[in-house]
């Protein structure tokens, strides 16, 4: 059995320059499942959890920074754009991906097929494109805060935004046009895909993957300068202007240190399905281990949500005003949760 990318196979036909590829999309007649009816219940409830746990976590978010006025920031417009793509995972791919690992083969049609493969490159690359932003984000906020308070504003970051979905949207229609991802059960993969996938590796990948990596280094060296420079302050003066200043720089690292938190997590989560993807050149690539660190790309956006529950006060403040259903309330909009 030959896996390419995200897709699993079952026969193959070989040309000096072309490879044929056959989908198998069902279990074949009469074969049974090798687990008991106990497990598999098991495994669908787990499935169920994570499906919940994902696209609840990840609304919250979004109604959250939505909702509360003081919660619409440029930074916060990109928490949003991240955790809509987030939710959007949990609606589209985990259930399938999930499925697919406890069934061990594709249940559903060509057309869903075509349908996760597209939602499960364009997520993903988006989600990457979002944290690398995010990058961005902090690194001028730290580096040229009035700079930036005086030039980035929500309405232009909603833009931005936009603009990003709107491109990696026909970016990757593009993609899975060339690569042969509407062709239906049968793929022939030329040097055209070859191409391509590499085009997409650099594209979606390592130049995001560069920005996060750099400009998030630069972010903690400068967090590094600003806690030498509160000590500073805070010995040498205790007027009220330093104090203030003080206040300002410890919530930009504090800042900085949660979504540094996020990046690394992400990063984690990613990293080792493209290496195992790139070393797909050289070595067979195994369909369960190629599933395995695909859930460990998906689940990360699972993971998000816990990780603003755990180091933001103003999510914990948020999700209890929703869960009681404060913001139904008149001028709800105005409550302070930072």
């Amino acid at each position: 059995e030959l896996v390419v990318s995200n897709r699993s196979f079952t026969s193959q036909t070989t040309t000096p320059d072309i490879t044929c590829i056959k989908l198998s999309f069902r279990l074949e007649g009469g074969s049974k499942r090798s687990l008991s009816t106990g497990i598999y219940t098991l495994l669908y409830f787990c499935e169920a959890v994570v499906v919940l746990l994902t696209v609840c976590g990840n609304l919250l978010i979004v109604i959250s920074v939505c909702h509360f006025k003081q919660l619409h920031t440029p930074t916060n417009m990109l928490i949003l754009s991240l955790a809509m793509s987030d939710c959007l995972v949990g609606v589209f791919v985990i259930p399938a991906a999930l499925t697919w690992m406890i069934e061990s083969c594709w249940l559903f049609s060509a057309l869903y097929r075509m349908c996760f493969t597209f939602m499960s490159f364009f997520l993903t690359t988006m989600s990457i494109f979002n944290v690398a932003l995010i990058a961005v984000d902090r690194y001028l906020a730290l580096s040229k805060p009035f700079m930036y308070n005086k030039t980035v504003s929500v309405s232009k970051m909603c833009i931005v935004l936009l603009s990003f979905w709107i491109l990696l949207f026909f970016y990757n229609i593009v993609l899975q046009y060339y690569i042969g991802s509407f062709d239906g059960p049968v793929m022939c993969l030329g040097n055209s895909y070859f191409i391509w996938s590499m085009v997409d590796l650099v594209l979606t990948f390592v130049l995001p993957c560069a920005v996060i990596i750099i400009f998030y280094g630069l972010v903690f060296f400068i967090a590094k300068k600003h806690a030498t420079a509160i000590r500073d302050l805070n010995s040498q003066t205790r007027t009220q202007t330093s104090k203030n200043m003080s206040d300002s720089m410890k919530s930009e690292r504090k800042a900085a240190k949660v979504l540094g938190i996020l990046v690394s997590v992400f990063l984690a989560c990613l990293f080792p399905y493209f290496v195992y993807t790139v070393l797909g050149n050289v070595i067979e690539i195994e369909e369960k281990q190629l599933q395995q660190l695909l859930m460990l790309v998906y689940l990360n956006s699972s993971i998000n949500p816990v990780i603003y529950a755990l180091f933001y006060p103003w999510f914990r403040r948020s999700v209890k005003l929703i869960l009681t259903l404060h913001i139904f309330y008149t001028d709800s909009t105005l409550i302070n949760v930072l």
